[in-house]
C-alpha cells in the first residue's frame, strides 16, 4: 500500500535510510535527517510504501515549473516504479507541469525505472572538488574582475549569453535577483573587458565549503584565460571566507570546462543525471 507518510512511519523510514547508508546509497536526493525529530521537521509532501513495515519512500517539493522527486528509495528495486507512479499522480493533483528526478549516474536501477515511467534524460552534471589553494591565475591584459551584482538587466544578458543551457534565472524578477545577491553567503564575480562585462562566477559559501554555482564567459571572449581567472578569484574568495573545499560543476556538453577543471587539479566527486517528465501535455 502506498499512502501519505505519517509520524508513525518515521521509525520505519529512518531504518530504510540507515539501511541504504550502510549499502552505500541512496545515490539520489533523499532526506538528510537521521533522527526522528529531524525527519518530522524535514518531510512535507511524501509517500511511503507500507506492507508490514515501511519498505519505500518518495517525496515531492516545488522546483522550477513543477516538482522534483526526493527519492524514490526502496529496499527492493521492483518497488521503485510503483513509487514513481504514485509520485506522478500526486504531482498531477498538485497541478505540476513537469516532474524532475536527480539520481546519481551510477544508480542504474532507478534510472531504468525512470525511463520505464516515461522520464527523459536531460543531461549529466559532473561535480568536481579540490582545496582552494593552487589556483592563482591573473586575468589577461585589459580584463578586470570585480565583486558585486551589476544590476538585473546586465546580469540577465550576461547569464543568457554565457551559457545557452542555463534558463532558471531568466525567470526571476528584478526583486528576486536583488534579494538573492543580498544573501551574505552568495558572491558574484564579474569579469570586465574595458567596461563591458564578459564573464561571471557565482560563489556560494556555507561553512567550510564553497561552491561555484555558475561560471561562464561570453563566446567572443573565450580562449583568453578569463574563465581560469574567474575560477582563481573564486578560490581566493573561498579562502578568505574560511572554506577548505571548493566545488565546481559542468554539464556533459561542457567538455572544455570539464577538461579545464581536471587540468587544474579538481577531482571528480560525483555525476548526477537530470531526468524530467512533462505532465501538462499528457493530462
Amino acid at each position: 500500500m502506498i499512502r501519505p507518510v505519517t509520524r508513525q512511519d518515521l521509525p520505519g523510514l529512518l531504518d530504510l535510510l540507515r539501511h541504504l547508508d550502510e549499502e552505500g546509497g541512496p545515490r539520489v536526493l533523499a532526506p538528510e535527517a537521521r533522527d526522528l525529530e529531524g525527519l518530522a521537521e524535514e518531510l512535507e509532501d511524501g509517500l511511503v510504501l507500507h506492507r508490514e513495515k515501511v519498505e519505500g519512500y518518495v517525496g515531492l517539493y516545488p522546483f522550477w515549473d513543477g516538482a522534483a522527486l526526493e527519492g524514490p528509495l526502496a529496499y527492493r528495486a521492483e518497488d521503485l516504479l510503483p513509487l514513481l507512479q504514485a509520485a506522478e499522480e500526486r504531482a498531477r493533483a498538485l497541478r505540476a507541469e513537469r516532474l524532475y528526478a536527480f539520481p546519481q549516474a551510477e544508480n542504474h536501477p532507478l534510472r531504468k525505472a525512470l525511463e520505464e515511467a516515461g522520464f527523459s534524460l536531460l543531461h549529466l552534471t559532473y561535480f568536481y572538488v579540490k582545496a582552494p589553494e593552487g589556483l592563482d591565475y591573473p586575468p589577461p591584459k585589459g580584463v578586470v574582475i570585480r565583486k558585486g551584482f551589476p544590476g538585473p538587466g546586465v546580469y540577465r544578458e550576461l547569464y543568457r549569453e554565457s551559457e545557452e543551457g542555463w534558463a532558471l534565472r531568466l525567470r526571476w524578477t528584478d526583486e528576486e535577483l536583488r534579494e538573492h545577491f543580498q544573501d551574505p553567503g552568495v558572491h558574484l564575480l564579474v569579469a570586465y573587458q574595458g567596461e563591458t562585462p564578459v564573464g561571471m562566477a557565482e560563489v556560494e559559501v556555507e561553512g567550510d565549503e564553497a561552491s561555484v554555482a555558475y561560471i561562464g564567459v561570453v563566446p567572443r571572449a573565450r580562449g583568453q584565460g578569463i574563465g581560469r581567472a574567474l575560477l582563481s578569484e573564486a578560490a581566493k574568495l573561498a579562502r578568505k571566507k574560511g572554506a577548505r573545499l571548493l566545488r565546481v560543476r559542468a554539464h556533459d556538453h561542457e567538455k572544455e570546462a570539464r577538461e579545464l577543471y581536471e587540468r587544474l587539479g579538481f577531482r571528480l566527486e560525483e555525476a548526477v543525471a537530470t531526468y524530467a517528465k512533462e505532465l501538462r501535455a499528457s493530462r
